[in-house]
């Protein structure tokens, strides 16, 4: 297990979101099983959208 920034994520396998994504979102905790170096570009979009669903609803409930 490996636990990662979501910056990370987005600098190695999806640069392009990095514009849409705010500090804080970057700023979260990702806890991987299998370590950075085995994620697919379609994971890290899957873990993008469950980390802002994550912050919204979070936002909601304060």
């Amino acid at each position: 297990m490996e636990t990662v920034k979501l910056s990370q994520i987005v600098e190695k396998l999806a640069p392009e979101l990095s514009p849409f994504l705010t500090k804080r979102e970057l700023d979260i905790s990702i806890v991987l099983r299998d370590g950075l170096s085995l994620l697919e570009p379609a994971d890290a979009m899957e873990i993008v959208q469950h980390s802002i669903c994550n912050q919204q609803r979070e936002a909601l409930l304060q």
